[in-house]
């Protein structure tokens, strides 16, 4: 069986966070079941993008300061690292308030720079992730629990995406990104190939909606912990209340075998798994696809029209240009007066919606998806 456990935090109040971190790994031997006096243990929050704490984007400051107490609490080497999605890793630290904790609290933090490639174990022969990454004697997942316009959600091994350091996210979101179950496939791969020790959700404010950059904070006020990231990923969709068959990496894990993919092989520990769940499940984003398991084919002749698409809004939108160098199949142009996207290029993997910073990208349906969708209105309203 593998066990996660589930703690009740209201607020980041600092002592609540402190004492919930504490009750929530005292289930799973508590921190120095984890960590041995002097190792190097990497503690690996989400930095997506330099957004404050109150935008729920990012891994709260205040439960960063609380892992990096119990790893120095148990004789170890507090590292933080990450490769950001956008923005210098030194000003996303500053801008949602982990740079100061580092700061106060004496861990070390560590940009994610340097790359190693690996020889892959799956169908992905080759991957290159970052050395900092690879070197820790321990690694501790710190995931933040949001929606996600591709995956539906982000959780425990989606974060170790940021193991892959910069450009080279675009190179695999292109490479495998038109392809749910094969992005599901390469991220858990990464994840195989250097499983986190200790995963720590943070779900005091999740996010739903438009995630993982513009959704809206949603107060859930709930750590989870596991030792197995899969089955924390497992459990935080059922405490979300997201439909399983919405959950594309938990399917893929399942069709592989990987451990931890099956809920009847995971034991939840301290709060009831009844009572964690939300009375209100996430709002998800839009349906931004509906390619999974379709034959190759069919996906590219239907993509046009029965998918959801980015589009610009343009009383927002102030022509940065980042949305466009961070678009995967370059599918994105600079107009004089507004962008210009090639849909039959584009492979609706949002990353210009994730990294826009002046949310100036909206989603727009398909036109067969507009019509099934009225067509269903238009029933539910004659029954």
């Amino acid at each position: 069986m593998y066990r996660v456990s589930i703690e009740r935090v209201p607020s980041y109040d600092p002592e609540l966070v402190a004492l919930g971190l504490q009750r929530l790994l005292e289930p799973l031997g508590g921190m120095a079941f984890f960590v041995r006096p002097g190792q190097r243990v990497l503690i690996k929050p989400n930095l997506l993008m330099g957004k404050s704490p109150e935008a729920a984007v990012t891994t709260h400051p205040e439960l960063l300061r609380a892992v990096i107490h119990e790893v120095l609490r148990a004789g170890g080497i507090a590292l933080v690292g990450d490769s950001p999605g956008m923005g210098s890793f030194r000003k996303v630290t500053e801008q949602t308030g982990i740079a100061a904790v580092c700061r106060e609290s004496g861990a070390e933090l560590v940009e994610f720079r340097e790359t190693v490639t690996v020889q892959g174990t799956g169908i992905f022969k080759k991957l290159e992730l970052a050395r900092s990454y690879l070197d820790a004697d321990r690694v501790i997942n710190l995931p933040k629990l949001k929606t996600h316009e591709m995956m539906t959600m982000t959780c425990a091994v989606k974060n170790l995406f940021g193991a892959v350091v910069g450009a080279a996210k675009a190179g695999w979101h292109l490479k495998a990104g038109a392809d749910r179950e094969l992005f599901a496939r390469m991220l858990l791969e990464i994840y195989l190939f250097r499983p986190p020790d200790l995963t720590i959700v943070d779900a005091v404010i999740a996010m739903e909606g438009n995630g993982p950059s513009s959704g809206d904070p949603k107060s859930a006020g709930l750590l989870l912990a596991g030792d197995n990231a899969v089955a924390v990923d497992v459990i935080a969709g059922v405490v979300a209340g997201i439909p399983n068959k919405l959950l594309f990496l938990e399917q893929v894990a399942r069709k592989l075998a990987t451990p931890g993919a099956q809920r009847d092989e995971i034991e939840t520990v301290g709060l009831p798994l009844n009572d964690a769940c939300c009375m209100v499940p996430f709002r998800l984003p839009p349906l931004s696809d509906v390619q999974f398991g379709l034959p190759r084919l069919l996906k590219n002749w239907l993509r046009s029209y029965l998918t959801t698409r980015p589009v610009v809004i343009a009383d927002k939108c102030v022509l940065c240009g980042i949305c466009r160098d961070a678009c995967p199949p370059a599918a994105i142009t600079l107009g004089e007066k507004r962008l210009r996207f090639d849909y039959r290029a584009c492979i609706r993997c949002f990353c210009c919606r994730e990294l826009c910073p002046h949310g100036a990208l909206g989603v727009e349906e398909g036109a067969l998806l507009r019509l099934a969708v009225k067509l269903s209105e238009l029933k539910n309203n004659r029954n």
